[in-house]
């Protein structure tokens, strides 16, 4: 009894220690991830906004707190996905260890496995980084309060009974009623009339800003709960390539480092198990450097993902496009990948970004994690 309640000590030790490294690598590198956002979802093929724009922008609008918009959905998708990313890699890799009188694991193999880890981290994380991306957006974007007024007893529009608070465009709403009032028409509420066609609903023929759209129960009702997982494709083939990477390379690193190690051993170790464990710096420095690459191999299909993903789809939309059997835009590669035709040249923004917050989250993580399990285990025994 003692026994089985060590293990899961143990156990329990493992996970939250995990699940607080994560936490910490994502409170260190979100001022990052924020303006590799903005970033992505902010350039133009023409234009790309720096950093410094960004971060005064945010300021402006949401004040210091803007650069941590959305943090704690980032960070329960983090801890949910990268633990579901490292177990599926876990459990996999131990059938390709099973039976192998060497505890190894080869480059291919941890490369094929990862993309598996990988996708399988999208499903789980989607609808996190969805509303973590929109509140991003929002704290950038300044939105002026509607001078609409609702008469007495009157209907709230159809725009605020799906968005509450968010009321139409009314100097848009007045040129459209004023084009239309030269019409003979047997309505004399026009601007109610329009105002109910989904189309109309914001006064202007326009979808509802991202800023009004960021918030779960505004997403569902507006879009629909399959928004949730909007750009799965690019967002399967990105973590699926970064998986790939990222644990093939670490897998590369770990093992030129042990070869390095066991040289000058004599007699020469047989087995990998028999140099003996690295030095939790040099696997961590392997895990950031892995994490970086990873990124910059996977940075495009990220820039399709968060652009889709900042982009508001209402429902009537969404259901226009399957009665008309509307195909994706793009080449064959585009279309598979999710990647729209329009983002061609905006592909690349943010890399640096997303490459320094890769390495310095993976390094962070793996490097706190050793450390303190470490530390607690030696205490602990």
């Amino acid at each position: 009894m003692k026994k089985e309640l060590s293990k899961n000590q143990i156990f329990a030790l493992h996970g939250i220690t995990a699940a607080g490294s994560i936490a910490l690598a994502t409170t260190f590198t979100y001022p990052l991830d924020t303006i590799k956002v903005l970033t992505q979802v902010g350039s133009s093929a023409g234009k790309e906004l720096n950093a410094n724009q960004i971060v005064t922008r945010v300021f402006a609008v949401s004040g210091n707190a803007g650069m941590f918009s959305g943090f704690g959905w980032l960070a329960f998708g983090r801890i949910f996905g990268l633990g579901a990313r490292f177990g599926v890699y876990e459990i996999l890799t131990a059938f390709c260890k099973d039976g192998r009188e060497n505890n190894y694991v080869t480059a291919s193999e941890a490369f094929l496995v990862g993309m598996a880890a990988g996708a399988t981290e999208t499903f789980i994380s989607s609808p996190f980084e969805l509303i973590k991306l929109r509140m991003q957006a929002a704290s950038a974007s300044f939105v002026p309060n509607s001078n609409f007024s609702l008469e007495e007893g009157a209907r709230k529009p159809l725009i605020a009974r799906l968005l509450n608070g968010c009321y139409p465009d009314k100097k848009s709403l007045n040129q459209y009623v004023g084009l239309l009032s030269t019409l003979t028409t047997k309505n004399t509420n026009i601007s109610g009339a329009l105002l109910e066609y989904p189309w109309a609903m914001t006064g202007s023929g326009l979808p509802p800003s991202v800023c009004n759209v960021r918030r779960p129960s505004n997403i569902i009702s507006l879009e629909g709960w399959s928004t949730l997982w909007r750009g799965l494709r690019s967002g399967i083939v990105r973590d699926s390539v970064f998986g790939g990477v990222f644990f093939s390379s670490w897998q590369f690193l770990h093992q030129a480092m042990l070869d390095w190690k066991a040289v000058g051993m004599n007699p020469p170790p047989r087995l990998n198990d028999e140099v003996g464990p690295l030095s939790p710096l040099a696997v961590s420095l392997a895990a950031g450097f892995s994490g970086s690459v990873a990124a910059a191999a996977s940075h495009g299909f990220d820039t399709a993902r968060s652009r889709s993903q900042c982009t508001v789809v209402p429902k009537y939309v969404s259901m226009e496009r399957k009665l008309l059997q509307w195909k994706r835009p793009g080449n064959k590669f585009e279309r598979f990948t999710g990647i729209h035709p329009s983002d061609r040249n905006v592909l690349s923004r943010g890399l640096g970004l997303r490459m320094a917050r890769s390495g310095i989250a993976s390094f962070m993580i793996v490097g706190s994690y050793l450390f303190v399990v470490d530390h607690l285990t030696s205490s602990l025994t």
